[in-house]
């Protein structure tokens, strides 16, 4: 019986080893975060993440950054960071870019067992502005061309409505999502492309909590249909141990850190339907989205 019991020790001391043997050679891992918002309140967000990971893996553990969202997508083609938190169009653009070496591990989980988001058009509400059509001569403004809800779906849905290059009388990229909406209130755009998970969370009303915008000045006039929520994405050739430990400790923060939970999600208390969790995805979840993307490309090479 003691033989047993040591053995059974021996044999799970080696699996433990091996489960780690991954951190020789990632003894730092860095992830990427989107440039959906400014670079400083993205970072605070997921300062109390990158804390928690480092606590849960063992390893120093850095959040990495880009002025654009092709920024994350070169680096982790590059095998510049390990993982990044992507968008659905920035994973396809990801997927497409490197021939299918990465791989979405998990994405997000809503208290109403949804896992979407929806894209939409905001404008300011001075302008009385109340659907598409109304916007024929004006400045449409589109987030970033890797952006699933600030461009990919928008310009998709829109396009079967009007021809968005000659409907509109500009379409530029703003760069990002609250540079969309900051531009909209400024005069800038007459409209712009966001997301909201629904009437009180968005980029949009986030950034009416932060005090960088008044409410009141922004209306949404148009909402996509309901997007598949983007994956967090690890490079495919990780050691199979280290995509296991991370994808772990992804799935589990609601219930061992809960306010880096809260911070990186931007819980509010008022949200009627916030994210609980995380559900496990694969490629297959996302093919639409690179089949979206590859008839949006022949639409700008056709134009």
């Amino acid at each position: 019986m003691k033989l047993l019991a040591t053995t059974a020790l021996i044999a799970l001391t080696a699996t433990v080893a091996a489960a780690d043997d991954w951190k020789k050679d990632y003894a730092v891992i860095k992830f990427g975060i989107l440039s959906g918002e400014n670079e400083k309140d993205r970072v605070a967000r997921y300062t109390p993440f990158e804390e928690y990971l480092e606590k849960e893996l063992g390893v120093e553990v850095e959040i990495f950054t880009a002025g654009n969202y092709d920024g994350v997508i070169q680096a982790i083609g590059a095998d510049q960071i390990e993982f990044a938190f992507f968008g659905s169009s920035s994973y396809a653009a990801a997927y497409t870019g490197t021939d299918g070496k990465v791989e979405p591990l998990v994405s997000r989980l809503r208290k109403d067992g949804s896992t979407g988001y929806y894209s939409v058009l905001v404008t300011r509400c001075e302008d009385g502005y109340k659907q598409i059509t109304d916007l024929e001569g004006k400045v449409v403004a589109f987030a970033d061309p890797d952006s699933t809800s600030g461009y990919a779906v928008p310009y998709f849905n829109i396009a079967k409505e009007v021809d968005p290059k000659t409907f509109f009388s500009a379409i530029p990229f703003s760069g990002s999502h609250e540079a969309g909406v900051a531009g909209v209130v400024q005069g800038t755009f007459d409209a712009a492309a966001t997301w909201q998970n629904n009437d009180v969370d968005g980029r949009w009303q986030r950034m009416i909590d932060k005090g960088m915008i008044e409410e009141g000045v922004i209306c949404p006039i148009w909402e996509s249909p309901e997007i598949t929520s983007g994956p967090f994405t690890a490079r495919a050739n990780l050691p199979q141990e280290l995509k296991d430990a991370v994808k772990q400790a992804v799935m589990t923060v609601q219930d061992k850190d809960e306010e880096a939970f809260k911070a990186m999600t931007g819980f509010k208390e008022e949200d009627p339907n916030p994210q609980t969790g995380w559900i496990e995805v694969n490629h297959e979840r996302y093919q639409w989205i690179v089949d979206m993307r590859d008839w949006l490309k022949k639409q700008r090479r056709s134009s």
